[in-house]
């Protein structure tokens, strides 16, 4: 026997299209912009000037509409706190990642997949078709599907989406709330003799991260912990100098795995982030990061049942 999830949250009122959700846009409720604005249509067209033309084309054909669904007009009043929902387009040219996302489960609540490297999890910045989940959404008409989690664009691994808006809320919660056990696996190189992971121990870390908006990469700063991993050493290949790791992250911050591995003086192997930053060259589609999310388990917060999903896929420099 299933248990609700909670009441819906709010829906759009345009659908999903193309495997694009519409963008909503808040109406400031600064008096100096209330008062320049009666109209919403001023505000929009004075916020994204250069995209005038499109914009009253939108408009035309009733795809630019308010928190209710009502379509926008010349005279719609411009109100403190509304909504505008449209759509927005996409970049006019993505270059195509040649990897597709494997269904390791389907049910009428979840789509389980082996994500690929160098597919980012959702549309954001200069991908938006060239994702797991847009093309997902198309490809399995699957239009409400949401992920649970996310996992970086250079990570493979195992990746949760839920079906159905109903249930969602459930599963993103169990995330939330730390339920969730995740594994993943990741080749760097050996740690020192003396080490304590070179003697099969494992190591916890604790850290407090942050991720700064418009800085490429997170950093650990001064400050109580706010994320966990603990790292152990699985398996080593010493004529070649590396180390297959296992990584339990108890917290899910960005860049956490990565961050925590650098920090030990052990970056995982085709990291463009550590122990350099390197410039935004096109994709190596021959070296990708080497950190597989490899297994997820949960109790299923509706069923109470035991869940477990796997991935079928390997880390290139440890099989070669």
């Amino acid at each position: 026997m299933t248990r609700s999830s909670g009441p819906a949250k709010h829906r759009p009122p345009l659908p999903v299209r193309d495997g694009l959700n519409p963008t909503r846009l808040v109406l400031p409720h600064d008096p100096d912009v209330v008062a320049r604005f009666p109209y919403a249509l001023d505000y929009l067209l004075d916020r994204f000037r250069d995209d005038e033309v499109r914009l009253r084309e939108k408009l035309a054909l009733g795809e630019v509409v308010t928190g209710r669904g009502e379509p926008l007009t010349p005279t719609t009043p411009y109100e403190p706190r509304g909504f505008l929902y449209l759509y927005r387009d996409p970049p006019a040219h993505e270059d195509p990642i040649p990897f597709e996302p494997e269904v390791l489960h389907r049910d009428e609540n979840l789509l389980v997949v082996d994500k690929p490297h160098f597919l980012a999890t959702m549309p954001r910045g200069r991908w938006v078709r060239e994702t797991a989940l847009v093309r997902l959404r198309v490809a399995l008409d699957l239009p409400e599907l949401s992920p649970a989690h996310r996992l970086d664009r250079g990570t493979a691994g195992v990746l949760v989406l839920t079906v159905r808006p109903e249930v969602r809320g459930a599963y993103q919660e169990a995330f939330a709330r730390r339920e969730v056990r995740k594994v993943y696996e990741a080749v760097a190189p050996l740690p020192p003799s003396d080490a304590p992971l070179a003697g099969g121990e494992p190591v916890t870390l604790r850290s407090r991260i942050v991720k700064r908006r418009g800085v490429a990469r997170a950093e650990e700063v001064p400050g109580e912990p706010n994320a966990e991993s603990r790292i152990s050493l699985a398996a080593a290949a010493e004529t070649r100098g590396l180390g297959l790791y296992r990584l339990e992250p108890h917290t899910g911050k960005t860049h956490q795995l990565r961050l925590h591995m650098a920090s030990l003086g052990l970056p995982i192997l085709h990291d463009p982030f550590w122990p350099e930053l390197r410039a935004a060259d096109p994709d190596d589609f021959d070296r990708p990061l080497q950190l597989l999310s490899r297994s997820l388990e949960l109790t299923d917060p509706l069923s109470g049942r035991p869940r477990r999903f796997e991935s079928r896929r390997t880390l290139r420099e440890w099989t070669a």
